[in-house]
């Protein structure tokens, strides 16, 4: 988020006047399901992968699931274990993603600064906006009224000068307020905020976390208050952020467009349905991201030079696997190119230990309006092969044609034809 750091230890001046809100969904793709279906309303309710495909994870827990010990990122069997009568509902992706562009254009009823910062949190700066609706804690009980009347879900408003300060509202404070809305000033957090455990701040996972306590540093004032070139001389760039977030500096404005700004790689990963143990099977995955990573480079116009593979092992407690590149001798978007590579890298680093999930990505991207000629391929007659067969999936679906091999057992083409972000539609 940050984009003009400090370079002293003294707080740099930032302007007090913006009024900047995080608006959260609570339990998202539970809500979205209770909605759909009145007779969860009383009902503890989780979204939940497929175990017999082993994604018997819970991706979103209802408050009233909640109250059993159930949390998000459970497994489904433990989750059950705590409440035999649970109400699981396979997710559905498309229906989320439209409920969340559904709110999106909520909120733009009243500002047309909106940002999109996850499926269920948005930004959204209504500086300009309190002429016409009154008070940011009154335009966040309109927004809130509208945003469960038409869809269902309830929404948690945090309110600050910042985006991160209106995050942390959010997260320590709104989601436990009887109303779901709390205000967080610059002049109010060293009574409040500074209070909290240091990982309770925006930005702190549990590793930085204990980085930072063996520095005996536990709460977030502490954080605000540690000398930041001791910070820096540790962390960089990234000891500055942090030490700006506890003191709840941010420059950064809020951006529709901030996400259609070039990408910086294109990847895919894939969680197997059973243990993948032999090179064979592993490259028929292998292939089937590289053709889908590559086809996703060129519907956005790109070509790159980098290569990565990644795997995991199949112990959840141990996990185990590698992540590693290679750079390319010419940029491409074509998928033989990218396989060889990644099969390549695999080959290379693999342990020979079974497999659940594997990932490959191409970064150093720019655009194909221009590219290296060679000698000893036809790079046109490639590109157009490529357009064609694009241009039938995407008239006809990703199915509509597939190598060979993915119609063997190893094979995942059709399988992932029916899902979004690795779950089904």
């Amino acid at each position: 988020m940050h984009t003009r750091p400090s370079t002293s230890l003294e707080l740099p001046k930032q302007t007090s006047s913006r009024v900047i809100f995080l608006v959260d969904m609570q339990s998202f793709y539970a809500s979205v399901e209770k909605a759909a279906y009145p007779e969860y309303r009383n009902q503890p309710v989780v979204v939940a992968g497929d175990p017999a495909r082993r994604s018997g994870i819970v991706l979103a827990a209802c408050p009233i699931a909640k109250t059993y010990g159930i949390t998000t990122a459970e497994r489904l069997g433990e989750a059950m274990g705590k409440c035999p009568k649970l109400i699981v509902v396979r997710p559905h992706m498309q229906r989320y993603i439209e409920v969340s562009l559904q709110i999106s254009e909520i909120m733009e009823r009243f500002s047309d600064l909106v940002e999109p910062y996850s499926i269920d949190e948005q930004f959204m700066d209504v500086t300009g906006s309190q002429k016409l609706f009154g008070e940011p804690e009154n335009i966040a009980r309109q927004l809130q009224q509208m945003i469960q009347t038409e869809t269902g879900v309830y929404a948690r408003v945090g309110i600050g000068p910042n985006k991160v300060l209106a995050k942390m509202a959010c997260d320590n404070f709104a989601k436990k307020n009887e109303n779901g809305i709390h205000t967080l000033s610059q002049e109010q957090i060293a009574d409040s905020l500074w209070k909290l455990p240091v990982g309770c701040m925006f930005g702190i996972g549990s590793r930085m976390r204990r980085h930072l306590q063996r520095l005996g540093i536990h709460s977030i004032g502490e954080l605000a208050r540690f000398p930041l070139h001791r910070l820096k001389q540790r962390w960089g760039i990234n000891g500055e952020v942090i030490w700006l977030t506890a003191n709840g500096i941010d420059y950064s404005p809020v951006s529709p467009d901030t996400h259609h700004q070039q990408q910086k790689a294109v990847g895919h990963q894939m969680t197997l349905p059973r243990d993948y143990d032999s090179l064979e099977t592993i490259q028929v995955i292998l292939l089937e991201l590289s053709e889908e990573v590559c086809r996703r480079a060129r519907s956005k116009g790109l070509i790159g030079q980098t290569v990565s593979v990644g795997c995991r092992g199949i112990d959840f407690e141990r996990p185990t696997g590698f992540y590693r590149q290679m750079t390319l001798s010419d940029m491409t978007c074509h998928g033989k190119d990218v396989y060889q590579a990644a099969c390549a890298l695999f080959k290379q680093h693999w342990d020979g230990q079974p497999v659940r999930s594997v990932s490959v990505t191409l970064s150093q991207l720019q655009s194909d309006a221009l590219y290296q000629m060679d000698l000893f391929r036809d790079r046109e007659k490639e590109r157009s092969l490529d357009q064609t067969l694009d241009w039938i999936k995407d008239k006809y679906g990703s199915a509509a044609i597939v190598r060979s091999v993915s119609a063997t057992q190893a094979g995942q083409a059709w399988e992932r034809a029916h899902k979004i972000g690795g779950h089904y539609k």
